[in-house]
């Protein structure tokens, strides 16, 4: 009977141990690392549109969502990006979790009547929030309409960003389409384009935004059911742009 006692001790122990591994590996995600001219810049692929970069020593935040990670496990924030006032990327659980004393909240106007104390960005902004330089980019639909003459992402509501990291530039674009302001931008080395119907792009439309300012590397996310191969066989022939498809559904 000892024996039998001394395993049971011994199996529960194992399993004790066992399950917190499991948790960690579970909330595992993809994540790349990209040389700037000021260090590393790690990119953790959380899913949907939210993303966690790191780079000198800051965490930053976009778009965080409970729905996609336990918040609770992961590291508090230096700042955090809010695009836009939709559930899937203005989570109050989320922001209440990451948010401590030294973290700046940069958003949107709109976004700014649920989340106090922000840093409130409006299209065409510039301001560099820890040693950051954010440029708000605006984010918004030209041919998605919820009902007729009603965008799903009225011009003028919404940011796209492009933060620089040393000598990289870094675009995530929020819920948009591929508007006069994205072809233009200029010197992107990483683009994160949203690719879902009937809310953002088509493949086709990332690919015309893509051959227009010619990131570096691309990366399409919010991608929902969207078949990303698409993607990879309309910009097969863009040398300049690397495609980079994660787990971002």
């Amino acid at each position: 009977m000892r024996y039998h006692g001394e395993m049971i001790c011994l199996f529960t122990l194992f399993f004790t141990m066992l399950f917190p591994m499991v948790l960690t590996a579970q909330e595992r995600f993809e994540t790349d690392i990209i040389k700037t001219s000021a260090g590393s810049l790690e990119i953790t692929f959380i899913g949907h549109g939210t993303l966690m970069l790191n780079f000198g020593e800051k965490i930053i935040h976009v778009d965080p969502w409970t729905r996609l990670a336990d918040y609770s496990r992961m590291p508090k924030a230096d700042l955090i990006l809010l695009t836009h006032e939709h559930r899937d990327h203005l989570d109050l659980k989320a922001i209440e979790i990451l948010r401590a004393e030294k973290t700046d909240v940069v958003l949107t106007e709109t976004c700014s009547s649920q989340v106090k104390g922000g840093i409130v960005l409006n299209n065409n902004d510039v301001r560099i929030v820890k040693d950051l330089k954010i440029e708000a980019v605006p984010a918004y639909n030209i041919i998605h309409m919820r009902s007729k003459g009603v965008p799903y992402h009225p011009k003028g509501v919404g940011n796209g960003y492009v933060i620089t990291f040393g000598d990289k530039r870094v675009y995530v674009a929020g819920d948009t389409e591929n508007t006069p302001e994205m072809t233009v931008l200029t010197d992107i080395d990483i683009a994160f384009l949203p690719m879902n119907l009937p809310y953002t792009m088509t493949p086709e439309m990332v690919a015309s935004a893509t051959k227009a300012f010619k990131p570096k590397i691309l990366y399409p996310y919010h991608y929902g059911e969207t078949d990303t191969s698409k993607i990879v066989e309309l910009l097969k022939d863009v040398k300049q742009t690397e495609v980079r498809i994660r787990k971002m559904k």
